[in-house]
């Protein structure tokens, strides 16, 4: 060996940005999931208290 150290090609903060934007898209679609029209058989189903309840406003 020539002394070099092995690095990673692939930088942390493009590491970093994926795992945030995964984190993000999963909170995202849940809170739209929850909120939206329930699919056949969840209908009953509550919303868990964790999730806000997204209200339309009223349009001019």
């Amino acid at each position: 060996m020539n002394g070099l150290a092995i690095t990673s090609h692939f930088p942390l903060a493009f590491t970093l940005v994926y795992v945030v934007g995964f984190i993000a898209a999963v909170v995202i679609g849940s809170i739209a999931w929850y909120n939206s029209k329930r699919p056949p058989g969840w209908e009953d189903k509550s919303r868990p208290d964790l999730i806000p309840k997204v209200t339309e406003e009223d349009k001019p």
